[in-house]
């Protein structure tokens, strides 16, 4: 790459570091995290990248090599190793079963009323809340569950004690650790989407569209609220009875080979117009 195309590439790069940091640096500080606190994670990424994904082929990564790659000190390298590793308190485990829960719930015929998931006692019968959690959790308590998914308003017991559906997906409404618990996986993930296909060839990359205006009436977003949302989760159901079928944790008769991990993310998002949008 010619000195020309290098400084074209680092500025391209910086402004879209800038521009997605941005966002992240509002919650950030709304939340109280000084910089010093994000600069100490930013660099524990980079040492953890750069000793994972950037070493040479039958030779150990050594603290000079990463220091090397990622212009840390040798000295602050290991200051950044032996810090606690940030928790989350078990977020996106929730997150991800809670999730597969409702999925199941939606999708399933055994859990069903003519087609329309059905309001299940929590243990006696057939098809009970405790089978569909067995079936889609895995040995996650049903009890566990079940108070997730009220808490975040997902379900709601009904006079004769079966638990009814009301949402159709798992979408934490208050608690913020869920919130942010999502904020990583779901932005971490479309990042890697961008970094696949910044490499990939043509054929080989992954889906990545976005459809935007920025001269829109007021008075239009509503209604393109509204059909954005229908159109999404009807995309998202008929997808996921497609996976459903292939995974081999909920379908033992999957065949194949290897194991990879999946996901299409859809989003919504309406501002005011600015320049520096």
């Amino acid at each position: 790459m010619s000195p020309r195309a290098e400084t074209a590439v680092a500025g391209a790069l910086g402004a879209a570091v800038r521009r997605l940091l941005r966002p992240l640096v509002r919650i950030l500080l709304r939340y109280g995290v000084p910089y010093g606190a994000f600069a100490d994670i930013a660099k524990r990424v980079y040492v953890d990248v750069a000793s994972d994904d950037f070493t040479i082929k039958g030779r150990k990564q050594t603290g000079s090599r990463v220091s090397i790659i990622t212009g840390i000190s040798r000295k602050e390298v290991k200051r950044v190793q032996e810090l606690i590793e940030p928790n989350d308190a078990g977020a996106v485990d929730r997150y991800n079963r809670a999730a597969r829960v409702i999925s199941g719930w939606v999708r399933d015929g055994r859990f069903s009323d003519r087609g329309r998931p059905a309001a299940l006692p929590f243990e006696k019968g057939s098809a009970s809340f405790a089978d569909l959690v067995k079936t889609y959790s895995g040995d996650v308590p049903p009890r566990a569950i079940l108070d997730e998914l009220e808490r975040v308003g997902a379900v709601t017991r009904l006079k004769d004690s079966r638990i009814k559906l009301t949402a159709r997906a798992y979408v934490p409404t208050q608690g913020e650790i869920d919130k942010l618990g999502i904020l990583g996986v779901d932005v971490a993930d479309l990042i890697k989407c961008i970094d696949h296909n910044l490499e990939a060839a043509p054929e080989e990359a992954f889906f990545q569209r976005k459809v935007s205006y920025d001269n829109l009436p007021s008075e239009s977003t509503e209604e393109i609220r509204a059909k954005a949302a229908r159109l999404a989760q009807r995309a998202l159901e008929r997808l996921d009875e497609l996976m459903a079928r292939r995974d081999r944790d909920t379908n033992t008769d999957a065949a194949g080979t290897g194991r990879k991990r999946v996901s299409l993310g859809i989003y919504y998002y309406e501002e005011d117009y600015s320049e520096d949008n």
